[in-house]
């Protein structure tokens, strides 16, 4: 707190001068508990352009924001994401990182060690965590059974150095997770590359350990933009939109050859999701409690994402023994650029 009782406002900074960074940089400059205390970029021009919009001074080092800084949204590109996050909790600087967490299981694993062994806030950036729609739904959740997702975009160049499993899907296989809070034990998969070298359009089946089951399919060459989860549980169907950001209810009133429903729009805030990941972000640093799209959480959502890779891989080699379907020669892992989105 400060003499006047108010709460401190959190030194805060900004890795990765791209879209991603630029938008936190606003939304940091908007909140009232955080202080933008710098940006930092790896081409230095960028750093100052960035600095000199956001009217806040550019690191051109991560050892210059020791002291200065207190916690730090690292959007790099993904291959840079261990690195750069290990390197600021040595220098005893919490860290938010981007999703995906790392490019592979090891740096996941590497950055949790990081905040393990100097004690910092991990969080990860699972922003649809925060979305009011999400918010609404869990309260309600009582063992859902049956799970219809779609995550449809029109085409555009951005990210099409990453597959669509890492660019999209990844954002629901996190929500399935935490809504379903069991682990995965079988998943079937199949994804085609369609205007890219990558796989664009993607469908994954998943199965629960406690039997629920899920139906997954992520695009980004569909003709309109969808953002929708359906599910299911006893006597209810709940329909969630995360761009219009709301949830309905539907349930049973009453059963019988001429049944009767109860329609309910659930109540959510009108707050846009990367502010409250952002203000929770800050809330963990400021209390040192785990915050909930934590490493854990993340390295979670990045290994299913690894299984549904592996099984489109697997499948596109069944299709095409030749090796001639372009999916069946594609590495494990495409990284986004974040700098470049």
């Amino acid at each position: 707190m400060t003499a006047a009782g108010e709460i401190r406002r959190i030194r805060v900074a900004v890795a990765g001068c791209g879209e991603f960074g630029r938008n936190h940089a606003r939304v940091y400059r908007e909140m009232e508990s955080a202080e933008l205390a710098g940006v930092f970029d790896t081409d230095a021009a960028r750093a100052a352009a960035f600095a000199q919009e956001f009217r806040t001074p550019a690191f051109f080092s991560l050892e210059a924001m020791q002291g200065t800084v207190d916690a730090v949204s690292v959007a790099v590109p993904t291959s840079a994401h261990a690195e750069v996050g290990c390197r600021l909790m040595e220098l005893g600087i919490d860290v938010l990182v981007e999703k995906p967490m790392a490019k592979n299981l090891a740096d996941a694993d590497a950055l949790l060690c990081a905040a393990g062994k100097h004690s910092r806030i991990l969080q990860v950036g699972h922003v649809e965590r925060f979305n009011p729609a999400v918010l609404a739904v869990e309260p309600i959740i009582n063992r859902p059974l049956f799970f219809e997702v779609h995550r449809l975009g029109v085409f555009t160049p951005r990210s099409l150095d990453v597959d669509v499993i890492y660019d999209l899907m990844i954002h629901d296989l996190d929500i399935l997770l935490a809504l379903v809070g069991e682990p995965v034990t079988e998943v079937k998969a199949v994804g085609i590359p369609v205007l890219s070298d990558k796989v664009d359009i993607a469908h994954a089946r998943l199965e629960f350990a406690g039997g629920a089951v899920a139906n997954v399919t992520a695009s980004r060459v569909s003709t309109e933009r969808v953002r929708k989860v359906r599910f299911f549980q006893q006597h209810e169907y709940i329909s969630l939109d995360y761009a219009r950001r709301d949830a309905l209810r539907v349930g049973v009133k009453r059963p019988g050859p001429e049944p009767e429903f109860a329609f309910e729009k659930l109540p959510s805030a009108g707050v846009e999701p990367l502010r409250a990941e952002l203000e929770a972000f800050l809330e963990a640093v400021r209390t040192r409690k785990e915050p909930k799209t934590n490493g854990t959480a993340g390295r979670a959502a990045l290994e299913l994402a690894t299984r549904v890779m592996a099984c489109i891989q697997e499948h596109a080699a069944r299709v095409q023994p030749t090796g001639s379907h372009p999916a069946a020669d594609l590495p494990a892992f495409h990284y986004p650029r974040k700098d470049e989105q």
